[in-house]
């Protein structure tokens, strides 16, 4: 081996050496440096991300990015807001401009291999539905043929419905549109026949409707979108910190750990040594993520277990009316399944 050789191979190590280093370094410290944790969040879908009476933004995704800051950073407020369109939203994440991307966002191959996403534990299993009005006449997605059909651009619902309208041999007449809001706006004004979007999402927004009952979701739900959180791959310190803030929350519904009993519950090790395990009384689980034992106890407390977010934000006793459904937890007949703290 020649000198120029060694020279060569001594600098491609030291590259992969730093490359390892701005790896495992990163969006943590960053955030902890900041003090406030940078969430890239919905421009505007109520359920899931909304301003509230007095401007606070709130929802089921809104949740999610509290209890991270509360885990984190040990307040559910020190978190700023980045709002995004479904084409904005990789590019800020991907900029650095946001830390964490909580925005009913599908896992897909290619946004995970090619757009560098390491995507979180699934949150919301959906599907992508359409929203008519009543008066079409229409009971079927099938019965579509040649309609106008408001869509979000940059999104999976794009090539999922261009699928099933070929497959049915349906024509349409796509209406591009860029934020919910600007769909709502011309859904209403009958500027398209019908809206696609995923199934939650037209609950959501058929509960801002003044008259709500005017408008059906039809009953095709014509693909498979897994909504979760995602950060940048290259950081496996702030992936672990995250997705295992998310695995809490499930985990503690599981466990009957709530918002009102959590602290009670972290003041001494208990006869359940998964709880225990979970609120830091046994064992140094929060560690190995670069986190204090009371890390879980923050996250539960800023605004309770899975269960009881998807309850306040989304389920049945709210505007939007969603059940649990595929949602609700493995061990009640869904398929929510949080791998295990231990």
């Amino acid at each position: 081996m020649n000198l120029m050789t060694t020279t060569k191979l001594t600098a491609l190590a030291v590259a992969l050496s730093l490359t390892t280093l701005n790896a495992s370094a990163g969006t943590l410290d960053d955030v902890k440096a900041r003090g406030e944790l940078n969430c890239i969040i919905n421009t505007g879908l109520i359920g899931f991300a909304a301003p509230d009476a007095n401007g606070r933004w709130d929802g089921f995704d809104v949740a999610h990015c509290r209890a991270l800051a509360a885990a984190v950073l040990g307040d559910p407020d020190k978190v700023k807001f980045v709002n995004a369109t479904p084409k904005t939203r990789f590019t800020l994440l991907n900029s650095g401009e946001g830390d964490v991307l909580f925005r009913n966002t599908t896992e897909t191959m290619s946004r995970d291999a090619d757009l560098k996403l390491s995507f979180l534990p699934v949150t919301y299993y959906d599907g992508a539905g359409f929203l008519v009005t009543k008066a079409l006449g229409v009971k079927s997605a099938k019965e579509l043929d040649g309609a106008s059909i408001c869509i979000e651009t940059g999104t999976t619902t794009e090539l999922n419905m261009s699928d099933y309208f070929r497959k049915n041999r349906i024509s349409y007449d796509p209406v591009p549109i860029e934020t919910n809001a600007e769909a709502r706006t011309n859904y209403l004004a009958n500027r398209c026949d019908a809206y696609i979007t995923d199934a939650s999402g037209l609950a959501a927004t058929r509960a801002t409707f003044d008259n709500p009952k005017a408008h059906l979701i039809l009953p095709e739900i014509i693909s498979k979108e897994p909504l979760a959180g995602a950060v940048r791959h290259g950081d496996d310190t702030w992936f672990d910190a995250a997705k295992w803030v998310v695995n809490a929350l499930i985990v503690a519904e599981e466990l009957g750990v709530t918002k009102k009993n959590v602290k009670k519950l972290a003041r001494k090790a208990g006869d359940n040594p998964s709880i225990n395990r979970l609120l830091g009384t046994e064992g140094d689980f929060g560690a190995m993520i670069g986190l204090d034992k009371q890390w879980a106890v923050r996250a539960i407390a800023a605004g309770g277990n899975y269960g009881e977010i998807f309850d306040r934000f989304l389920g049945p006793k709210t505007t939007i009316g969603l059940e649990r459904g595929v949602n609700a937890q493995w061990s009640d007949g869904g398929i929510l399944y949080a791998a295990p703290i231990r």
